[in-house]
């Protein structure tokens, strides 16, 4: 990843992202993302139908949005990988670390991810375009 995806990354964390249907139509959700360790990195669960869509075909565009100005975004064509083992509660404590910084409650926040069934989906990004 260059310094100026990077660097747009590492300051935005808003994004839409667009996964495929069985049927070939598109689906949006809208999600928080951040760079853990220079991954991309989004948070979700094993019921969500991105996941289902996922686990079917990993290719994913996110659009990722500004909070400061309304005209500036980032296309990202991806490939998706999902984390979904035993270590899914520690990799979501490092994402949310990136996007929110400590939880009140360390105990509390684990056993969440654990009983929400929350995994990771790591973006590899193939291709950048847009405003940014």
């Amino acid at each position: 990843m260059d310094e100026r995806n990077s660097s747009f990354l590492q300051s935005n964390h808003s994004a839409i992202m667009v996964t495929l249907r069985q049927d070939g139509t598109p689906h949006v959700a809208r999600i928080g993302v951040g760079l853990v360790d220079g991954k991309l990195q989004s948070s979700g669960t094993e019921t969500r139908l991105r996941t289902s869509h996922l686990r079917r075909d990993p290719r994913a565009t996110l659009c990722v949005l500004t909070d400061d100005n309304p005209w500036a975004w980032m296309g990202a064509e991806c490939r998706v990988t999902i984390h979904d083992g035993p270590d899914a509660a520690e990799r979501n404590l490092a994402l949310y670390r990136v996007l929110a910084d400590e939880p009140e409650n360390l105990e509390e926040y684990m056993q969440a991810m654990r009983d929400e069934q929350r995994l990771i989906y790591e973006f590899d990004i193939q291709r950048t375009y847009g405003q940014f």
